[in-house]
């Protein structure tokens, strides 16, 4: 009997010594090890399911162990709802983490990127929908909205005005309110009482040093330029000459016109230079920060005039007297001819 009992105490032992060992491993892989093979990001929708997750967190072997993610989902409550967001997942991520992180919305920020060429509302909705979980339509309608503009102040005619081309980090469900929000935030950063001195000694209001800035972003890519161009716009504001800028026509034409002819300059409205003296009513594109600050701080110069090099390197020719401007205008002409006739030939 005794034996026996000893048997048995030994028997259970075992058994429990084993499922410690197995509990004991189970809670190493679920709670401690490295869970995945690489690192990775989740975007959950509104619509996504758990299930959904489950099958992306697992696919192409990215998930060390399948079981340990679904042992984790049932014992986090994961299955039962997920919240959406943005989540990187860290290859040293362990399972129950993740879990955790998809359960409790333990999303993290990420990067709003808004650069290049923002001359258009439907361009701004798709650059802002490409990153963010806000559909293109939503932004765009936001753009086009008055009451919702004029609540930070704007209208959806200067609303380019708002928008600071840069990298802002915020969650990737933000609502259109919160990201409106986060523009005028920074908006109001980057409007300093020193910028807006600046502005005052240059005539113009911080609207107005947006307007000439957009002018400036239409004519060049090089940033070494901007601030010429925008003594040269300023030069001939302060003396009372028309701005006759073509980016001006190319917006009176959606951005539609390949080359600027004379046909076009007299499109009557009042953002055309040629036709109207003074600044347009608003930007005419989201000009960058670099731009606003060439208005703020400009070249002081005596140009008047400037055209495209006839190096077609996209950089310009600067002239302070009309003759001057015309024999470089010229140049530029004869250049263009020959690269037309060699195109032909």
């Amino acid at each position: 009997m005794k034996k026996k009992l000893l048997i048995l105490f030994g028997t259970l032992g075992a058994i429990l010594v084993t499922a410690g060992i197995v509990i004991a491993s189970l809670y190493y892989i679920d709670n401690k090890r490295e869970g995945f093979a690489s690192d990775f990001v989740i975007y959950v929708y509104p619509d996504t399911t758990p299930a959904q997750i489950l099958e992306e967190l697992c696919e192409e072997g990215r998930a060390l162990s399948r079981r340990s993610v679904e042992r984790c989902f049932r014992r986090t409550g994961t299955f039962e709802g997920i919240k959406p967001g943005y989540y990187p997942v860290k290859k040293s991520y362990p399972s129950v983490y993740v879990a955790r992180m998809l359960a409790y919305g333990w999303q993290e920020p990420c990067n709003l990127t808004l650069s290049g060429t923002l001359r258009t509302k439907e361009r701004i909705a798709k650059v802002i929908s490409a990153q963010m979980m806000v559909d293109s339509l939503t932004v765009a309608t936001a753009l086009n909205d008055k009451l919702f503009l004029a609540e930070y102040g704007f209208t959806p005619e200067n609303v380019f005005a708002l928008i600071l081309p840069d990298t802002y980090q915020m969650y990737w469900t933000s609502s259109i309110g919160q990201i409106f929000d986060r523009f005028k935030s920074e908006y109001d950063r980057f409007w300093t009482d020193e910028r807006v001195k600046k502005a005052q000694a240059q005539g113009l209001t911080k609207m107005e040093a947006s307007v000439m800035a957009s002018i400036v972003a239409g004519e060049t890519l090089q940033a070494d330029e901007f601030p010429l161009i925008a003594g040269v716009y300023l030069n001939r504001l302060h003396r009372g000459i028309k701005l006759q800028a073509d980016p001006t026509i190319c917006f009176c034409y959606d951005y539609q016109l390949n080359r600027v002819l004379k046909k076009h300059l007299n499109v009557d409205s009042p953002y055309n230079t040629y036709k109207y003296a003074g600044l347009p009513p608003a930007p005419i594109n989201v000009p960058s920060k670099a731009c606003l600050e060439a208005v703020l701080s400009p070249d002081h110069h005596n140009y008047l005039f400037f055209c495209a090099s006839p190096e077609f390197n996209g950089r310009h020719l600067f002239a302070a007297t009309y003759s001057e401007h015309l024999v470089n205008a010229r140049a530029f002409q004869r250049a263009l001819n020959r690269k037309l006739a060699e195109k032909k030939s």
